[in-house]
């Protein structure tokens, strides 16, 4: 026996979107859904691992949300190719940011460099002090991110499925939780970009 789902049309997703708590979130997670395809199609296109894509993706899902939210998205095109071109345009980014990234690894010197120098036990000492700085720093930048997405964070790090975290923090389904926690953790990259 099939199952049919029913196709909503941009109007109804654009109302949904802008609609009740309850509607909004059953909206965004069809609108995620609707063309989660663009991730194998990325992946192919761009030449980026599928963690790459779908991190993009969720990323270019939440900008449609705020710009229909924000009435930014004025139906000047379907959502489909409002959609496409902000995520072929993140995954051109993501590009440049992984060729320039890459060559400034090339061009300096890592820290490995200078603590193969020292003596054995100058370099625990070291390499304990760094590690006990990340953890401060990792903490300092979770509490920076807020409740919502140190919560997520921390369940995900744990173990927890997204359909667990899903279920215990109220969310509609694992794809919104996921979304949620990509776009958390591109923040938490951010704080630790900005050195904040």
């Amino acid at each position: 026996m099939a199952f049919f789902r029913k196709t909503h049309s941009d109007t109804e997703v654009v109302e949904g979107i802008r609609g009740a708590p309850a509607e909004k979130r059953f909206f965004e997670n069809t609108l995620y859904e609707k063309y989660s395809y663009l991730i194998q199609e990325g992946t192919w296109k761009h030449k980026l691992s599928r963690d790459e894509c779908s991190m993009v993706y969720s990323d270019s899902v939440l900008t449609v949300i705020d710009h229909i939210q924000n009435e930014r998205f004025k139906g000047g095109s379907s959502i489909k190719t409002y959609l496409y071109q902000i995520f072929s345009n993140k995954c051109v980014d993501l590009l440049r940011k992984n060729s320039t990234n890459k060559q400034q690894v090339l061009q300096g010197d890592t820290l490995d460099d200078y603590l193969n120098i020292l003596p054995d036990d100058s370099r625990g000492v070291i390499e304990m002090l760094i590690a006990r700085y990340d953890m401060d720093l990792l903490r300092k930048r979770l509490f920076d991110l807020g409740d919502k997405c140190r919560r997520i964070i921390e369940a995900w790090s744990e173990g927890y499925m997204d359909h667990e975290i899903a279920s215990d923090m109220d969310y509609l389904s694992a794809a919104v939780v996921k979304t949620t926690r990509l776009r958390c953790l591109e923040k938490l990259r951010e704080l630790y970009g900005k050195g904040k």
